[in-house]
């Protein structure tokens, strides 16, 4: 039996006595985990309802349904009429457990360096720098641009936002000008937070400079305020430009709250599509930051007082739910300002052991690079702390799951394996510590999602691969984009009535095993068979002399479309076109003759988003010298140089 069809771990009395979400379902007399699934899909606001009284949240006034569809499923209230402020919830739900003092961020920086804030000071940063904002004009409804590092500032800026009833604008430390810039313009931002810069690989990254060049391109923009972060000099804008510590000078740390409704938009984050601009994903108090908790309670069995670390930015999705979601539920969320292989390899088994990490989550991409360093860069730590791992981004290939299991988890956590979007919220499918785990694979959709995997017809279908469906609604999901409805519809409710198209290829095993085959403009379809990029990577990823892969379709007059395999090698393998055709052998062996490549090159790096996204739809267009359309979100644009300049040949 291969590794891809064997039962990898079995939840042991520990993880099920402690589980979450079993005692959910016990509570509600529902037969556990699929027992919650068909339950929250047959009455999601029973369900929700439910969610939110286990969870002890709280809303002032209170809601009378927990769901109001009348304007179809595509725009349903959540908690209709009631008031619900997330950032109060999270201290006086730390108030109600007596944990004001208890830790509740954790940093750690590119240089070692690190400090922590308890949940009381938390709370006074937070309501000081609200107390800011207000000073300098800002109200409710106002957009305000955070172009931080993953610092303590950036979580008081972000809580204080919510305080406010500001809606702020997450975006990635390392954006270029135009990408902040076009997020600025389209939201109409009034004001900046940013830093004078920060490190990287030992290096200072010039931020104020780039959100200089940003500003100067969003005319909206009225105000700017800068945290000191390396005390390095930078240019000040006078009437625009204050510092961080000017702002909250004498300013009381004790905020007087405003009214928020459940409803009320808090954040907008922007997701890059296929073509066109970004897209603005409008979330609200009661969406976002309750289904990150959601999620992280019940799949990640998330409790209070444990340390999560999850590497992230504030511009991927996973920050502003590592931050909702981890300080919603009372836990110690740990943020990391640094890269994973700097100074050495060993940089986050580190910091897991340094700050007894108990919740890891990683991308499968961080996965494959430190692997391939070596074994000895794991084994001098001890990580015993370690309870889940977690992981979401992008499809596993089977090599570098089993290492994550066996080298981190030293084969006994469970690896909760998410997917869901920027848009969702959350997960659509994940796994859980009550179920078996198999590798790769997902135990099914996360409760209170209705998730499906349909054919051409938006009929379900098992055992081959189809499109994944969500048919009901869910807290969390995006309230449209921002000043763009038509957009919002088009791209999800468009293809059947009454259904999310959420845009990824997705397989229901015989077993009842969920994966995602990758997204569905990605998909390959050769001589009339349609497969997963995943597939063709894992594959090539399988034999020895690879560390990564991106397979991409390209035009071919027989089949209709080929596919080429661009792979990263191994340290210590040299290019070669002997190897190029062992690792289209070794697809070939896996797949069948069929599915072989048209070629295998080898280059650099692959192009990848800041949340370690391999942007195949880059490769393909830089390949083929078509257009690549939007390209803010990249780490990397250095590696499409080098994919075009192969010139598709």
């Amino acid at each position: 039996m291969s590794v891809e069809t064997e039962i990898t771990w079995l939840p042991t009395e520990d993880y099920l006595e402690k589980s979450r979400l079993l005692a959910l379902a016990q509570q509600q007399n529902v037969d556990g985990y699929q027992g919650l699934q068909d339950w929250s899909a047959q009455d999601p606001g029973g369900y929700w309802d439910a969610v939110v009284h286990d969870m002890g949240l709280k809303f002032d006034p209170g809601y009378t349904q927990p769901v109001d569809m009348s304007r179809g499923k595509e725009w349903p209230e959540w908690f209709p009429g009631a008031g619900f402020d997330y950032v109060s919830n999270i201290f006086e739900l730390a108030l109600e457990r007596g944990a004001v003092h208890e830790l509740a961020v954790i940093w750690e920086g590119d240089g070692g360096d690190t400090r922590s804030l308890t949940y009381q000071q938390l709370w006074e940063e937070t309501c000081r720098f609200a107390n800011a904002l207000e000073q300098l004009g800002i109200v409710k409804g106002d957009r305000i641009g955070i172009f931080l590092p993953m610092i303590p500032e950036t979580v008081v800026a972000v809580l204080a936002c919510g305080l406010v009833g500001a809606i702020y604008i997450p975006m990635f430390s390392g954006y270029g000008a135009e990408a902040v810039a076009s997020r600025l313009r389209d939201c109409e931002a009034k004001l900046v937070i940013t830093a004078d810069g920060f490190n990287r690989r030992g290096k200072f990254v010039p931020l104020k400079e780039t959100a200089d060049a940003a500003m100067a391109a969003a005319p909206s923009v009225e105000c700017c305020i800068v945290f000191d972060q390396t005390q390095a000099p930078v240019q000040m804008q006078e009437g625009r430009d204050r510092w961080w510590s000017d702002a909250i000078a004498g300013v009381s740390n004790d905020f007087e709250r405003r009214p928020i409704a459940a409803n009320d938009p808090y954040m907008i984050i922007y997701t890059s599509g296929t073509t066109g601009k970004p897209k603005g994903a409008v979330h609200v108090h009661a969406g976002f930051p309750i289904k990150a908790a959601h999620d992280l309670a019940y799949m990640f069995d998330l409790h209070a007082g444990e340390r999560i670390f999850w590497l992230t930015d504030l511009g991927w999705m996973m920050g502003p739910w590592l931050i909702g979601g981890g300080l919603l539920l009372g836990a110690t969320i740990v943020i990391f300002e640094g890269t994973p292989d700097y100074p050495n390899p060993d940089r986050l088994w580190e910091i897991a052991e340094r700050h007894d990490v108990n919740v890891l989550g990683l991308a499968p991409t961080a996965i494959r690079a430190l692997m391939a360093q070596g074994n000895e860069w794991v084994e001098q730590h001890d990580l015993s702390s370690l309870r889940i791992l977690g992981s979401t981004g992008e499809p596993w290939n089977p090599v570098p799951w089993q290492w994550y299991f066996e080298q981190i988890g030293k084969g006994k956590l469970p690896i909760i394996n998410y997917s869901g979007g920027t848009e969702t919220g959350g997960g659509i499918v994940g796994c859980v510590t009550a179920q078996p785990i198999r590798s790769c694979a997902f135990s099914g959709p996360v409760p209170g999602m209705a998730a499906d995997v349909v054919d051409d017809d938006g009929q379900p279908v098992r055992g081959v691969v189809g499109e994944l469906a969500v048919r009901q609604p869910w807290v969390g999901m995006t309230r449209g984009f921002w000043h763009d409805d038509e957009r919002y519809m088009e791209t999800y409710w468009s293809r059947f009535p009454g259904t999310w198209m959420h845009g990824d290829w997705a397989e229901v095993d015989e077993d009842g095993f969920w994966y995602i085959r990758g997204r569905s403009d990605d998909t390959l379809k050769v001589a009339g068979k349609r497969i997963g990029p995943a597939e063709v990577e894992s594959a090539a990823v399988a034999h020895e002399s690879v560390q990564e892969a991106a397979a991409v379709g390209v035009p071919d007059e027989l089949k209709g479309e080929s596919v080429v395999v661009f792979a990263v090698l191994r340290p210590g393998n040299t290019a070669s076109p002997e190897l190029a055709e062992a690792v289209r052998q070794e697809i070939s062996r896996q797949l069948g003759a069929s599915m072989r490549p048209k070629i295998v090159r080898f280059v650099s790096d692959l192009p990848k988003t800041r949340n370690a996204k391999i942007m195949r739809r880059v490769i393909r267009a830089a390949y083929l010298g078509l257009p690549t359309g939007d390209l803010t979100s990249l780490e990397n644009p250095a590696a499409v140089e080098e994919i075009a300049a192969m010139g598709g040949q």
